[in-house]
This record gives structure tokens, sequence and C-alpha cells, in this order.
């Protein structure tokens, strides 16, 4: 399927986008052993364990052990501007905080999409402020107590899904859409579906039991002004699904002890190799684009005077996940027409 965006442009005519949607679609009902189809285990392996007779997938999500995770590669690198819809069966049969001395508060179970080489490293810690970017997640607390300064304030359960960018100067800043105060019920199968919208910047959670809603959730929309925690360069980069267990290893408060499945997990992508397009005349009086790349894919500037001719007027070069300009390094004698042309 080819994708074609037409902008008007007063001083270069008609300008033209030619790319192709990447879609990608990972579909797990744990009928068979998961570890047979590319999926993997890092850190402890004895916290996910696949359940031949109900078939599905017992976790144990337990802060006193290294950051494990049970993951699959999307085989694309997603940002803010792509989309995707993370959807899963979850089944807590218990869960609580205040598991280790002194960390009274609540850690989140998660389940949702992250940049492996970054949760793998040594340094990255989810309880710990800014040391965990490049998260795409849906996270769960229940209920637990923060003690600050000899005042106890009671944390009551949520359910929330977390983005978290990975640039400077904010990849400190997590985004929490839309908490609601509701305990999942135990022994009982909820679904989870979170949407996200890389052209609209918004997620929107569902959560149900036996079809009926949990909570009611208003959508989280990415916004770049100046009072938000993303800036309008800021992008989350994730490239793996996973189902995680968090080390408290770097926060003083906060721990998790739970025990339950995970059951037909989907994921759905769209990669959009050219997102944020403006177009232009430069400073110097040269035709330029500029739009948002991504590093799987290749980019050309062409130029034609009749719509039908098309001449490449910069080189092919790679995308580096991050924004791009190509310019036109002649000044057209007369009307142009240009186009951005993507290819993987």
């Amino acid at each position: 399927m080819k994708k074609r965006l037409f902008v008007s442009l007063a001083a270069a005519g008609l300008f033209v986008v030619l790319s192709t949607v990447r879609a990608a679609t990972i579909t797990e009902d744990f009928s068979t052993n998961p570890l047979s189809r590319g999926w993997q285990v890092f850190g402890d392996t004895s916290l996910f364990r696949w359940n031949e007779s109900n078939q599905n997938l017992d976790v144990t999500w337990d802060s006193t052990h290294s950051n494990s995770y049970f993951c699959h590669p999307l085989n694309v690198t997603l940002t803010r501007y792509d989309d995707f819809t993370l959807e899963f069966d979850l089944r807590l049969s218990d869960i609580a905080s205040g598991v280790e001395p002194g960390k009274t508060g609540p850690l989140q179970i998660g389940i949702g999409l992250l940049n492996l080489a970054a949760a793998t490293s040594t340094n990255f810690m989810r309880g710990a402020w800014g040391a965990a970017p490049n998260m795409a997640e849906f996270a769960y607390y229940t209920s637990g107590y923060y003690d600050y300064g000899g005042f106890i304030y009671p944390s009551p359960a949520s359910t929330v899904p977390s983005f978290i960018p990975g640039t400077e100067p904010h990849h400190y800043a997590p985004v929490f859409v839309s908490v609601f105060e509701t305990e999942l019920p135990p022994n009982q199968t909820v679904h989870v579906q979170l949407a996200y919208s890389g052209g609209a910047q918004t997620a929107v959670l569902s959560v149900t039991a036996n079809g009926l809603p949990l909570g009611q959730l208003a959508p989280l929309v990415l916004s770049d002004a100046a009072n938000s925690q993303f800036s309008p360069t800021d992008t989350f980069r994730v490239d793996t699904v996973s189902i995680s267990s968090y080390s408290s290893a770097g926060d003083d408060y906060d721990s998790v002890l739970a025990h339950g499945s995970v059951d037909n997990l989907t994921v759905i992508t769209q990669l959009q190799p050219i997102t944020r397009l403006t177009g232009g005349p430069a400073t110097n009086g040269l035709w330029q684009a500029q739009f948002f790349a991504h590093s799987n894919w290749r980019y050309s500037l062409e130029c034609s005077s009749d719509l039908d001719q098309w001449t490449r007027v910069t080189d092919v070069v790679p995308g580096s996940d991050g924004f791009m300009t190509l310019q036109d390094a002649t000044l057209p004698s007369g009307r142009a027409f240009y186009r951005v042309h993507a290819q993987p």
C-alpha cells in the first residue's frame, strides 16, 4: 500500500510524499511453548512459566529479583509518531506492596513496549526517577503506603499507561494518563487494550472484566506545549513487547510481589516512515523538507517541473530515528514540484 500526502505550498507547487507504511502483528495465545516462537527471557527465568495445561503464561512479579522480561522483538523501532495497539488478558491471583523492609509503597507491574538495550542495561531502574527511558507500557500499582518524614500517605490502587521519552532534557519525566483508582479483581480475567495513534498523539486505555469497563479514563494527548513533560523532539523509542517484573533496586520506598497469568496477547504496529513533515524555502533561499525519519528507512528528495519526470536532487541517506532535513542544493529556474521518497 502506498502512502501519498499532498501539501499545498505557494512557493513550490505541490509537495508529494511517497512511502510504504510498514505494519506488523504479533499474536500469542500460548497454546504451545512460546519460547519456540521467538520469545525470550532476560533476567530471572524462574519468574515466567508456560502453563501447558491452561495454555497461558504464569508470571511472578517480584521486586526482590533482578529486572526480568518475558519478551519478543517487534522487528521495528516505534516512536511517538507511530501507531500501535497492545491488548492482552491479565488474571491476578494476588498482589501486595510492602513486601520488603521499609519499602511500603507500591511498585508497578508492567506489560508493554520497551527498548530492550536500555531495559537490560545495568543502570536501568524502573522505580528510580529518571532511570528508565524509552518505554510505552500499561502499569498497575496495588495499594501501599508512602512514609515521608513521619507522615504516612495511603496509596490506592491505580491502573495507568505510562510513556517515558528517551531524549534529553526530558527523559526523566514519565507521563501518566488519567489514573482511575480501581483495584483489579483477584482471580478474574480482565482484558486490557492500549491503543496509541501517532498522528493524533493520543493514547486510549480500556480495561474490562466480563465485557464491562472497570473505570472511565480520559485519553492521553502528548502535548508539545511549554508546560508539557514532552518537548516536540522528545520521543520514546521502543523495539520489544515485554511482560516485565521490575527490581526495586535504587528505589527506597516501593516494592511488589504478585502472581498471575497473561494470555491472548496481541501487538499491532504501524510504522510511519515520514511524519511531522514541513517544507519550504530555507534561510539561504533553497528549498528543503524537514520530517521525522526512522533508522531502518532510506530517504531522498526529488524534484520535477511537470509531475512526470522526476530527478533526485539529494543523495539517498539513511534515517536516524530523529528529525531529518533534505535540501535541494540548486535553485530551479521556474516552478518546481518536490517529493520525499522513503524506502525500507
